[in-house]
């Protein structure tokens, strides 16, 4: 690991801790200082997340590109990098002098929902306006407008769909978070 990097991840993960509080009390400005300590940290954002716990992990910032209105519930994990060819390198007798891995990008589109405790595995493209339940691990590409749930992630479902399931509801309360 460069020095540059080590640097970047030392402050990053400094600020995180100390803003971390305010998402208890001031979910907006939590955001507002977040978003920017992401970016120096070198997430690639196109727009503004709307929420992206304290608890999600990105394995390498640099390799990951979120869009705009971005829900990332707790303990969401962002793993680009895979070194398990080396065990099955070893597997089949051919052990390699040292491990190989292998870096891929992840792309998240707008609008888009992850449920917690949701693993995204190296070289997922997820599309816009998608929910993607908790508990899931997703690889692949992801269509627009698709629900996704469970391990592995498959899609059950179409999120305009589920709108117009949820609009129809009669008797139902919504609610909704004013911040």
């Amino acid at each position: 690991m460069s020095i540059k990097r080590l640097i970047k991840k030392t402050v990053f993960y400094g600020f995180k801790a100390i803003i971390g509080i305010l998402v208890y009390f001031n979910h907006p400005l939590y955001m507002a200082i977040y978003n920017r300590l992401l970016v120096f940290a070198g997430l690639n954002m196109v727009g503004k997340p709307r929420f992206i716990a304290k608890s999600v992990r990105f394995d390498d910032f640099t390799r990951i590109t979120v869009g705009d209105r971005l829900v990332a519930s707790m303990n969401v994990h962002f793993l680009t990098h895979d070194y398990s060819y080396t065990t099955a390198l070893i597997a089949i007798g051919e052990t390699p002098d040292e491990d190989i891995g292998v870096l891929r990008n992840i792309s998240i589109g707008d609008n888009v929902f992850i449920g917690m405790n949701t693993i995204i595995l190296p070289g997922t493209t997820i599309g816009s306006n998608v929910i993607v339940g908790a508990g899931c691990v997703v690889r692949g590409n992801i269509p627009d407008y698709a629900i996704v749930a469970g391990n592995p992630a498959n899609v059950i479902g179409d999120v305009r769909e589920y709108a117009n399931k949820v609009v129809n509801r009669k008797g139902q309360s919504l609610t909704t978070d004013k911040s």
